[in-house]
């Protein structure tokens, strides 16, 4: 074993033991790095996809619409009345809303779906090889799903109210236009509630 001049700690090291500390040093940085990328694409709260990974997993689906001449939509839900809630609940029973919203979606929807926290309202539904028609229907479903299933506070029944838009996708769509068209189709129905 052969000694070097570097030091660790002030004491010389072998350089058998300095490659031992370098490796365990960057599997623990590599593991650091893992943690936090999926920090960074799941919510915390709920604990579903971000936005983040939303967007990459949208550019994903519109890249297949193109290449295999395949369709496929998005569904916005935006929880409108939580502000209210917050006033008569508190904070407490918004994110319970919240977290309640993402178990009744995840239960009426294929695995293969992706659904996201995008907002601090909002959710987006990627429906991967499902036609515009297939989407409103499921649109349709999602929102009396919220409509009809209250958050139980234990001591009161919270009627969560939301607007829910239906973007297709189509091939040759790109994913600014796809995400602007989800925008103006999600303000629209705010504006309808």
């Amino acid at each position: 074993m052969s000694k070097h001049s570097s030091d660790f700690a002030g004491l010389p090291v072998d350089t058998s033991d300095e490659n031992a500390l370098l490796r365990a040093a960057l599997a623990e940085a590599q593991r650091r790095i893992v943690e936090l990328e999926q920090r960074v694409e799941s919510d915390s709260l709920t604990p579903l996809p971000t936005a983040l990974r939303f967007r990459s997993e949208l550019e994903r689906v519109v890249g297949l619409a193109e290449r295999h001449g395949t369709t496929a939509a998005i569904v916005g839900i935006e929880l409108t009345n939580l502000d209210s809630v917050n006033e008569s609940h508190g904070h407490f029973a918004v994110d319970a809303a919240l977290v309640h919203v993402a178990r009744l979606l995840c239960g009426l929807i294929r695995s293969t779906d992706i659904l996201a926290r995008t907002g601090k309202d909002r959710f987006d539904l990627i429906l991967d090889h499902l036609d515009h028609n297939s989407a409103i229907d499921t649109a349709d479903r999602l929102a009396r799903c919220i409509a009809e299933n209250p958050l139980d506070l234990g001591h009161v029944q919270v009627k969560l109210e939301s607007a829910v838009a239906t973007t297709g996708i189509l091939p040759g769509d790109k994913l600014d236009e796809v995400l602007a068209r989800a925008e103006r189709n999600q303000a629209l129905a705010r504006a309808g509630q």
